[in-house]
């Protein structure tokens, strides 16, 4: 659905902050979500239950660990840069970053953009549905790995539509080739802060990366590869510290009035 989208932005030729692409493009970015309502539409038709590592809605003062891991992430890229920085990298700036948030009209409209324009329109369908499946039959870091090579492939259209960070860097760049790494090293955190507190501190890992990304105008390859470096010794050792409890390698599913054991077992199926 998204790179369906994304595709009629490219043929159009236009700018994704213009009519008529300006929709399309941000439909696009909210296919995830779509997919997630197509999943869970399809699931509760057919009866089958909430998939193994699915956080419970209420999260009550397990939300306490929503800023912590906000700060820690945005945290980590400034790290990265300041470490870019000793090397010899003085391409970061706080300039352009100041720029654009002026052009969009201030700090609130930047951070609800940045808000909308991916941790909300992506996470309840990359770690509020994907996720918790994958988890239900591999470990924390095989899940959190494989849907960040999907989740990498998923951006591939946006280096094709100009006026987007990725076409700006280039797909056969050094510049393009970090950001495809960085999507692993945040897959793993965003999965990591959705089974501390769920989909919101998924969005607010996602959230923390890109804005801070953004204001500090990150795009040479030597700052890309220190945040990289930094954002996976991050995820290693959160999961380091969290011990990974596995429960089943198949869902659970009841059986239905009118069915036998062998109509049950016909459902079953790994959702790896």
């Amino acid at each position: 659905m998204t790179w369906t989208f994304w595709l009629i932005v490219i043929t159009l030729g236009g700018s994704p902050t213009s009519s008529p692409t300006a929709i399309p493009f941000l439909l696009g970015g909210f296919g995830p979500v779509f997919g997630a309502i197509a999943v869970r539409v399809r699931r509760a038709r057919r009866g089958e239950p909430v998939p193994v590592r699915t956080v419970k809605f209420r999260q009550g003062v397990r939300l306490l660990w929503v800023l912590p891991l906000l700060v820690l992430t945005s945290g980590s890229v400034v790290a990265g840069a300041l470490l870019a920085g000793f090397l010899g990298d003085a391409t970061v700036s706080l300039s352009e970053g100041k720029e654009l948030i002026s052009s969009v009209g201030g700090i609130v409209p930047f951070f609800v953009s940045m808000l909308i324009g991916g941790p909300v329109a992506e996470e309840p369908g990359w770690r509020g549905t994907a996720y918790p499946r994958l988890r239900a039959s591999m470990n924390r870091l095989r899940a959190g790995l494989l849907l960040g090579a999907v989740w990498a492939v998923w951006h591939l259209p946006l280096f094709f539509i100009g006026g987007t960070v990725q076409a700006e860097l280039g797909l056969m760049s050094w510049s393009g080739l970090m950001f495809s790494l960085s999507v692993f090293p945040v897959a793993l955190l965003t999965g990591y802060a959705y089974e501390r507190a769920g989909v919101a501190a998924a969005v607010a890992v996602h959230l923390g990366f890109n804005a801070t990304m953004a204001m500090l105008t990150v795009e040479s390859p030597l700052t890309q590869a220190c945040v990289l470096g930094v954002q996976v010794a991050l995820a290693g050792m959160l999961l380091a510290t969290r011990r990974d409890r596995r429960t089943g390698t198949h869902l659970q599913v009841a059986p239905q009035p009118g069915q036998d054991d062998a109509d049950v077992s016909r459902r079953i199926a790994p959702v790896g």
